[in-house]
């Protein structure tokens, strides 16, 4: 039952971040809590299941898969970010009114 309560209560808590934080460091923070908690159900699920074999090949595979997968993620988060700050002179959600090309 934990393998489920545990994940679910971070991803809670990541998306209370995405829907209360107005700074968009927070926000990207708060994205990676509910990527980080999908990746611990998904390799929890994997180990708590098995294999027929006894092996955890699959299981590692699935987690550094999400791991790169989440550190992508990060990068293209974080130069989203710098180029908003640069551009806009702000990190605030509220502010960010216009999308220009």
């Amino acid at each position: 039952m934990s393998v489920v309560v545990i994940p679910a209560g971070l991803f809670a808590i990541g998306l209370y971040g995405v829907l209360s934080r107005r700074d968009l460091v927070a926000v990207l923070a708060s994205v990676e809590i509910m990527l980080g908690s999908a990746t611990l159900l998904l390799v929890s699920l994997a180990t708590r299941l098995g294999t027929v074999d006894g092996s955890t090949a699959g299981v590692e595979a699935i987690g550094l898969f999400v791991l790169v997968v989440a550190a992508a993620e990060a990068a293209v988060g974080l130069a989203i970010l710098v180029t908003v700050a640069y551009r806009v002179r702000t990190t605030r959600v509220d502010e960010l009114v216009e999308v220009k090309g």
